[in-house]
Protein backbone atom coordinates (compact mmCIF):
# COMPACT_ATOMS: atom_id res chain seq x y z
CA UNK A 1 0.00 0.00 0.00
CA UNK A 2 1.15 3.47 -1.34
CA UNK A 3 1.01 5.73 1.75
CA UNK A 4 2.68 9.55 2.41
CA UNK A 5 4.39 10.02 5.83
CA UNK A 6 1.68 10.21 8.30
CA UNK A 7 2.16 12.51 11.49
CA UNK A 8 0.20 14.36 14.25
CA UNK A 9 0.14 17.01 12.36
CA UNK A 10 -3.28 17.72 10.14
CA UNK A 11 -1.65 20.36 7.70
CA UNK A 12 1.13 18.03 5.03
CA UNK A 13 2.27 19.79 2.33
CA UNK A 14 1.89 18.20 -1.43
CA UNK A 15 4.18 16.35 -3.64
CA UNK A 16 5.17 17.42 -6.95
CA UNK A 17 6.83 14.61 -8.97
CA UNK A 18 8.13 15.84 -12.39
CA UNK A 19 9.84 13.83 -15.07
CA UNK A 20 11.81 16.16 -15.87
CA UNK A 21 12.56 18.90 -19.00
CA UNK A 22 9.29 20.80 -17.77
CA UNK A 23 8.18 23.53 -19.76
CA UNK A 24 10.17 26.82 -18.67
CA UNK A 25 9.71 29.14 -21.37
CA UNK A 26 5.58 28.90 -22.29
CA UNK A 27 2.82 27.82 -20.58
CA UNK A 28 4.77 26.70 -17.52
CA UNK A 29 2.24 24.99 -16.08
CA UNK A 30 3.97 22.43 -13.89
CA UNK A 31 6.28 25.11 -12.38
CA UNK A 32 2.85 27.17 -11.89
CA UNK A 33 1.17 24.61 -9.64
CA UNK A 34 4.28 24.70 -7.54
CA UNK A 35 4.99 28.56 -7.31
CA UNK A 36 0.16 28.50 -6.61
CA UNK A 37 0.96 25.80 -3.89
CA UNK A 38 3.92 27.41 -1.90
CA UNK A 39 1.78 30.43 -2.11
CA UNK A 40 2.95 32.90 -4.57
CA UNK A 41 3.63 36.05 -3.45
CA UNK A 42 3.80 34.61 0.26
CA UNK A 43 5.60 31.54 -0.68
CA UNK A 44 9.41 31.03 0.59
CA UNK A 45 11.28 28.92 -2.04
CA UNK A 46 14.45 26.82 -1.63
CA UNK A 47 15.76 25.38 -4.25
CA UNK A 48 18.46 22.58 -3.54
CA UNK A 49 20.69 21.65 -6.79
CA UNK A 50 22.82 19.03 -4.80
CA UNK A 51 22.00 16.92 -7.91
CA UNK A 52 23.24 18.78 -10.80
CA UNK A 53 26.63 19.20 -12.16
CA UNK A 54 25.90 22.47 -13.55
CA UNK A 55 26.52 24.18 -10.32
CA UNK A 56 25.16 27.30 -9.53
CA UNK A 57 23.60 27.84 -12.92
CA UNK A 58 20.89 25.46 -12.09
CA UNK A 59 19.95 27.42 -9.00
CA UNK A 60 20.14 30.38 -10.92
CA UNK A 61 18.25 29.31 -13.48
CA UNK A 62 15.23 28.38 -10.92
CA UNK A 63 15.42 31.38 -8.75
CA UNK A 64 15.03 33.99 -11.84
CA UNK A 65 11.96 31.64 -13.03
CA UNK A 66 10.10 31.49 -9.16
CA UNK A 67 10.91 35.08 -8.96
CA UNK A 68 9.36 35.80 -12.73
CA UNK A 69 6.48 33.94 -11.14
CA UNK A 70 5.87 35.95 -8.56
CA UNK A 71 7.92 34.33 -5.80
CA UNK A 72 8.89 37.36 -3.07
CA UNK A 73 11.81 35.05 -1.38
CA UNK A 74 13.70 32.16 -3.10
CA UNK A 75 16.74 30.68 -1.46
CA UNK A 76 19.44 28.32 -3.29
CA UNK A 77 21.58 25.68 -1.48
CA UNK A 78 23.95 23.00 -2.63
CA UNK A 79 25.47 20.97 -0.06
CA UNK A 80 27.89 18.82 -1.67
CA UNK A 81 28.89 16.33 1.16
CA UNK A 82 27.46 14.94 4.20
CA UNK A 83 29.07 17.23 6.59
CA UNK A 84 27.48 20.45 4.60
CA UNK A 85 24.16 18.57 4.68
CA UNK A 86 24.77 18.14 8.50
CA UNK A 87 25.33 21.78 9.36
CA UNK A 88 22.47 22.78 11.37
CA UNK A 89 22.79 26.60 9.57
CA UNK A 90 22.07 25.14 6.56
CA UNK A 91 18.99 23.36 7.84
CA UNK A 92 17.46 26.18 9.09
CA UNK A 93 16.98 27.86 5.78
CA UNK A 94 14.41 25.38 5.76
CA UNK A 95 12.30 26.30 8.66
CA UNK A 96 10.10 28.79 7.24
CA UNK A 97 9.98 27.31 3.82
CA UNK A 98 6.51 27.16 2.10
CA UNK A 99 8.05 25.41 -0.92
CA UNK A 100 10.98 23.04 -1.72
CA UNK A 101 12.85 22.37 -5.42
CA UNK A 102 14.96 19.46 -6.19
CA UNK A 103 16.72 19.88 -9.17
CA UNK A 104 17.55 16.81 -11.93
CA UNK A 105 21.47 15.65 -12.17
CA UNK A 106 22.56 12.54 -10.42
CA UNK A 107 20.00 11.06 -7.99
CA UNK A 108 22.72 8.86 -6.13
CA UNK A 109 24.81 11.98 -5.52
CA UNK A 110 21.53 14.00 -4.00
CA UNK A 111 20.21 10.89 -2.09
CA UNK A 112 24.05 10.29 -0.72
CA UNK A 113 24.58 13.60 0.07
CA UNK A 114 21.42 14.54 2.05
CA UNK A 115 19.96 11.03 2.89
CA UNK A 116 19.72 10.78 6.26
CA UNK A 117 20.93 13.96 7.45
CA UNK A 118 20.21 17.13 9.02
CA UNK A 119 18.72 18.46 5.79
CA UNK A 120 17.41 15.29 4.89
CA UNK A 121 15.25 15.34 7.90
CA UNK A 122 14.18 18.62 7.70
CA UNK A 123 12.60 18.39 4.20
CA UNK A 124 10.78 15.63 5.56
CA UNK A 125 9.66 17.34 8.68
CA UNK A 126 8.82 20.50 6.36
CA UNK A 127 6.79 18.97 4.42
CA UNK A 128 4.78 17.07 7.37
CA UNK A 129 4.03 20.61 8.32
CA UNK A 130 2.31 21.92 5.33
CA UNK A 131 5.57 22.67 2.71
CA UNK A 132 5.36 21.49 -1.00
CA UNK A 133 8.37 19.10 -1.96
CA UNK A 134 9.11 19.16 -5.97
CA UNK A 135 11.46 17.12 -7.94
CA UNK A 136 12.33 16.95 -11.31
CA UNK A 137 14.16 14.16 -12.74
CA UNK A 138 16.66 12.80 -10.56
CA UNK A 139 14.90 15.38 -7.83
CA UNK A 140 11.80 13.09 -8.71
CA UNK A 141 13.67 9.86 -7.90
CA UNK A 142 15.22 10.70 -4.68
CA UNK A 143 11.36 11.68 -3.24
CA UNK A 144 10.44 7.66 -3.01
CA UNK A 145 11.69 6.29 -0.01
CA UNK A 146 13.43 3.47 -2.34
CA UNK A 147 14.80 5.02 -5.57
CA UNK A 148 16.46 3.81 -8.55
CA UNK A 149 20.22 4.58 -8.52
CA UNK A 150 21.22 3.79 -11.95
CA UNK A 151 20.59 1.15 -14.95
CA UNK A 152 19.53 0.54 -18.65
CA UNK A 153 17.23 1.43 -21.06
CA UNK A 154 14.92 -1.15 -22.80
CA UNK A 155 12.00 -2.44 -23.32
CA UNK A 156 12.27 -6.15 -22.13
CA UNK A 157 12.70 -6.53 -18.40
CA UNK A 158 16.07 -8.55 -17.13
CA UNK A 159 17.91 -9.32 -14.27
CA UNK A 160 20.16 -6.68 -13.05
CA UNK A 161 19.42 -3.55 -15.32
CA UNK A 162 19.08 -1.77 -12.36
CA UNK A 163 20.24 -0.81 -8.91
CA UNK A 164 17.84 0.18 -5.75
CA UNK A 165 19.07 2.49 -3.01
CA UNK A 166 17.35 4.28 -0.80
CA UNK A 167 15.92 7.73 -0.95
CA UNK A 168 14.69 10.48 1.12
CA UNK A 169 11.56 8.88 2.28
CA UNK A 170 8.58 11.34 1.20
CA UNK A 171 6.49 8.87 -0.56
CA UNK A 172 6.37 5.62 0.46
CA UNK A 173 5.34 1.67 -1.27
CA UNK A 174 6.62 3.07 -4.44
CA UNK A 175 9.40 3.48 -6.96
CA UNK A 176 9.41 6.27 -9.17
CA UNK A 177 11.32 6.90 -12.75
CA UNK A 178 11.58 9.73 -14.85
CA UNK A 179 12.34 10.53 -18.74
CA UNK A 180 10.27 7.58 -18.81
CA UNK A 181 8.85 7.54 -22.55
CA UNK A 182 11.50 9.63 -23.96
CA UNK A 183 14.46 7.29 -22.55
CA UNK A 184 12.33 3.69 -22.88
CA UNK A 185 12.42 2.68 -18.84
CA UNK A 186 9.36 0.47 -18.94
CA UNK A 187 11.58 -2.37 -18.89
CA UNK A 188 13.77 -1.59 -15.73
CA UNK A 189 10.36 -0.54 -14.07
CA UNK A 190 8.95 -3.91 -14.67
CA UNK A 191 11.45 -5.15 -13.10
CA UNK A 192 11.84 -3.96 -10.28
CA UNK A 193 8.45 -4.80 -9.26
CA UNK A 194 9.20 -8.00 -10.12
CA UNK A 195 11.51 -7.85 -7.64
CA UNK A 196 9.84 -5.83 -5.26
CA UNK A 197 6.36 -6.37 -5.78
CA UNK A 198 4.85 -4.75 -2.62
CA UNK A 199 6.02 -1.34 -4.30
CA UNK A 200 3.88 0.30 -7.20
CA UNK A 201 6.05 1.63 -10.16
CA UNK A 202 5.52 5.03 -11.37
CA UNK A 203 7.03 6.18 -14.72
CA UNK A 204 6.81 10.09 -15.18
CA UNK A 205 7.40 11.23 -18.97
CA UNK A 206 9.09 14.43 -19.76
CA UNK A 207 7.40 17.83 -19.03
CA UNK A 208 4.62 15.84 -17.04
CA UNK A 209 4.35 15.59 -13.85
CA UNK A 210 2.26 13.38 -10.47
CA UNK A 211 0.61 15.74 -7.57
CA UNK A 212 0.75 13.52 -5.45
CA UNK A 213 -1.57 15.29 -2.44
CA UNK A 214 -1.34 13.91 1.57
CA UNK A 215 -4.56 11.42 0.95
CA UNK A 216 -2.32 9.31 -1.32
CA UNK A 217 -4.15 11.04 -4.46
CA UNK A 218 -2.35 11.49 -7.85
CA UNK A 219 -3.07 13.95 -10.26
CA UNK A 220 -1.64 13.94 -13.45
CA UNK A 221 -0.50 16.94 -14.93
CA UNK A 222 1.60 18.22 -18.45
CA UNK A 223 1.26 16.93 -21.95
CA UNK A 224 2.57 13.44 -21.34
CA UNK A 225 1.90 10.54 -19.37
CA UNK A 226 2.37 9.00 -15.87
CA UNK A 227 2.86 5.02 -16.41
CA UNK A 228 1.67 3.24 -13.42
CA UNK A 229 2.74 -0.29 -12.78
CA UNK A 230 0.69 -2.69 -10.15
CA UNK A 231 1.93 -5.43 -9.35
CA UNK A 232 -0.69 -6.74 -6.79
CA UNK A 233 -1.28 -9.89 -8.83
CA UNK A 234 2.08 -10.81 -10.49
CA UNK A 235 3.46 -13.66 -11.75
CA UNK A 236 7.50 -13.64 -12.24
CA UNK A 237 10.77 -15.77 -12.20
CA UNK A 238 12.96 -13.01 -11.21
CA UNK A 239 13.64 -14.80 -7.87
CA UNK A 240 15.40 -17.58 -10.01
CA UNK A 241 16.61 -15.89 -12.97
CA UNK A 242 20.60 -15.47 -13.29
CA UNK A 243 23.05 -12.92 -14.62
CA UNK A 244 21.36 -10.58 -17.12
CA UNK A 245 18.36 -12.56 -18.72
CA UNK A 246 15.04 -11.89 -19.36
CA UNK A 247 12.88 -12.15 -16.77
CA UNK A 248 9.18 -13.62 -16.89
CA UNK A 249 6.29 -10.79 -16.06
CA UNK A 250 3.12 -11.50 -16.02
CA UNK A 251 -0.26 -10.16 -14.45
CA UNK A 252 0.98 -6.27 -13.68
CA UNK A 253 -1.72 -4.23 -14.60
CA UNK A 254 -0.78 -1.15 -16.04
CA UNK A 255 -2.73 2.11 -15.94
CA UNK A 256 -1.05 4.95 -18.67
CA UNK A 257 -2.87 8.01 -17.69
CA UNK A 258 -2.36 11.75 -19.32
CA UNK A 259 -2.87 14.87 -17.96
CA UNK A 260 -6.63 15.57 -15.97
CA UNK A 261 -6.56 11.68 -14.73
CA UNK A 262 -6.32 11.00 -11.34
CA UNK A 263 -5.14 7.84 -9.36
CA UNK A 264 -5.76 6.61 -5.82
CA UNK A 265 -2.27 5.41 -4.52
CA UNK A 266 -3.47 4.11 -1.64
CA UNK A 267 -5.91 1.84 -2.62
CA UNK A 268 -4.50 1.50 -6.10
CA UNK A 269 -7.54 2.48 -8.39
CA UNK A 270 -8.40 5.06 -10.62
CA UNK A 271 -10.62 8.11 -9.89
CA UNK A 272 -12.67 10.15 -11.95
CA UNK A 273 -10.87 12.53 -14.62
CA UNK A 274 -10.34 16.00 -13.71
CA UNK A 275 -10.55 18.69 -16.53
CA UNK A 276 -6.87 19.75 -18.08
CA UNK A 277 -5.61 23.11 -16.86
CA UNK A 278 -6.07 25.62 -19.79
CA UNK A 279 -3.44 28.31 -20.62
CA UNK A 280 -3.45 31.87 -20.09
CA UNK A 281 -2.48 34.47 -22.49
CA UNK A 282 0.22 35.43 -20.01
CA UNK A 283 1.67 32.14 -19.53
CA UNK A 284 1.66 31.75 -23.66
CA UNK A 285 3.44 35.33 -23.98
CA UNK A 286 6.12 34.02 -21.81
CA UNK A 287 7.83 32.69 -24.41
CA UNK A 288 8.58 35.92 -25.99
CA UNK A 289 10.30 37.16 -23.12
CA UNK A 290 13.20 34.16 -23.00
CA UNK A 291 16.43 35.17 -23.84
CA UNK A 292 18.62 32.96 -26.04
CA UNK A 293 20.76 32.12 -23.12
CA UNK A 294 18.11 31.05 -21.00
CA UNK A 295 17.53 28.39 -23.61
CA UNK A 296 20.78 27.09 -23.94
CA UNK A 297 20.60 26.61 -20.19
CA UNK A 298 17.18 24.91 -20.79
CA UNK A 299 18.28 22.44 -23.11
CA UNK A 300 21.65 21.10 -20.78
CA UNK A 301 19.17 20.57 -17.86
CA UNK A 302 17.29 18.21 -19.78
CA UNK A 303 19.85 16.72 -21.32
CA UNK A 304 21.66 15.92 -17.70
CA UNK A 305 22.17 12.29 -16.98
CA UNK A 306 21.79 11.15 -20.39
CA UNK A 307 25.68 11.18 -20.56
CA UNK A 308 27.51 11.86 -17.49
CA UNK A 309 30.65 13.01 -19.40
CA UNK A 310 28.70 15.41 -21.52
CA UNK A 311 28.94 18.73 -18.78
CA UNK A 312 32.96 18.07 -18.67
CA UNK A 313 33.38 17.79 -22.61
CA UNK A 314 31.34 21.13 -22.23
CA UNK A 315 34.09 22.57 -19.39
CA UNK A 316 37.02 21.55 -21.70
CA UNK A 317 35.17 22.95 -24.90
CA UNK A 318 34.49 26.90 -22.88
CA UNK A 319 38.16 26.68 -21.59
CA UNK A 320 40.11 26.19 -24.55
CA UNK A 321 37.63 28.91 -26.78
CA UNK A 322 38.73 31.27 -24.25
CA UNK A 323 42.44 30.36 -24.48
CA UNK A 324 42.49 30.65 -28.08
CA UNK A 325 40.37 34.18 -27.75
CA UNK A 326 43.29 35.20 -24.89
CA UNK A 327 45.74 34.56 -27.45
CA UNK A 328 44.40 36.10 -30.64
CA UNK A 329 44.47 38.78 -28.45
Amino acid sequence: MVETPRSAAPRAGHLLIIGGAEDKLRQRQILSRFVNLAGVHDARVVVISTASSLGDEATELYRSLFHAMGVGEVRGIRPLSREEANDPRLAELLDEATGIFMTGGNQLRLASVIGGTLLGRAIVDRHRHGAIVAGTSAGASAISSYMVAFGTSGATPKQRMTQLSAGLGLLNGAIIDQHFEQRNRIGRLLALVAQSPSLLGIGIDEDTAALVTPSGMLEVLGKGSVTILDPTKIQTDAYEVKRHRPIMVSGVILHSLPAGYRFDLRRRRLLAPLRPVASTDRELASLEAAGRQARRLVRRIAAEGTDELATERRRRRSLRAKRDEEASE
